[in-house]
C-alpha cells in the first residue's frame, strides 16, 4: 500500500510515516498544506491519502478541500481525515452522499497504534471508518434537529394515527384512553413542533405533514 500525509505538523506527520512503515505500508510524499496534497496525489497515485483537517494559511478546512480536490481528480482516491476536535460540518461534508473508502479519525486515536493501522487498512480497501466520539455527536445533532426527537412514544403513536386520518375519538378508541387525554397529546405535540395558533393553518394537517416528511 502506498500512501500520502498530509500534516502541517512535522513531528505528527513523520511520526505517522513510522508507524506506516513498521506496519508495512509504504509513505511516498508527505506534505504540510493542501496544494502539496493535491500535487502528490497527481504525481504519486497513491492507494490512500491521510489529511490533516485544518491545515496553513488559514488553519480552517483547507485539509479536507484539498482531500475533495485531490479526489475529483482521482475518483475514489480512499481518503482518512485526522481531526484534533470533532467538527460536525466538516464529518457530514466528507461522510455525505453516502461516500465510500473515507474515515474521520481524532488524532487521539493514533496512539493505539493496532486500531490507527486497522483503520488505515479498512479505508484503503473502500471501507468507511468513523470516530465513536464523531458518531456520537453526529447523532446528537441529529436528534436536535429531528422535529419529532422531543415527541415522547405516547405522542408519536397519537401523531401515527392522526396521520391515518383518524378523528379524536378514533385514536381514544384505539388507545383506549379518553378523548379528553388524546386533546392533551394533541395540545403538546402541537407546542413541541411549533405549531402554534395562526389564522388560516390547519395545525393538525401541520403536524400530520412533519410526521410524514420525516
Amino acid at each position: 500500500m502506498r500512501v500520502v500525509i498530509a500534516e502541517d505538523s512535522v513531528l505528527l506527520r513523520e511520526g505517522l510515516a513510522r508507524l506506516l512503515a513498521d506496519g508495512g505500508i509504504e509513505t511516498v510524499a508527505v506534505t504540510g498544506d493542501g496544494p502539496g496534497l493535491v500535487a502528490s496525489v497527481a504525481e504519486h497515485g497513491p492507494d490512500l491519502a491521510i489529511v490533516d483537517v485544518r491545515m496553513p494559511p488559514s488553519h480552517t478546512d483547507e485539509g479536507l478541500r484539498a482531500a475533495l480536490e485531490a479526489r475529483s481528480l482521482r475518483p475514489g482516491l480512499p481518503i482518512l481525515v485526522l481531526s484534533q476536535y470533532v467538527e460536525e460540518r466538516y464529518a457530514t461534508e466528507l461522510l455525505g452522499g453516502g461516500a465510500t473508502a473515507v474515515g474521520y479519525l481524532l488524532k487521539e486515536r493514533v496512539a493505539d497504534v493496532s486500531e490507527f493501522l486497522d483503520a488505515v487498512r479498512r479505508v484503503a480497501s473502500g471501507g468507511t471508518v468513523i470516530d465513536p466520539e464523531v458518531i456520537g455527536q453526529l447523532l446528537n445533532r441529529y436528534r436536535r434537529d429531528d422535529p419529532l426527537g422531543s415527541l415522547t412514544a405516547r405522542e408519536r403513536e397519537v401523531l401515527a394515527l392522526m396521520a391515518e386520518g383518524r378523528s379524536n375519538t378514533a385514536i381514544a378508541a384505539r388507545m383506549v384512553v379518553t378523548e379528553g387525554a388524546i386533546e392533551k397529546h394533541i395540545s403538546s405535540i402541537f407546542a413541541k413542533l411549533g405549531l402554534g395558533p395562526a389564522p388560516g393553518d390547519h395545525r393538525r394537517v401541520l403536524a400530520v405533514l412533519t410526521y410524514l416528511g420525516r
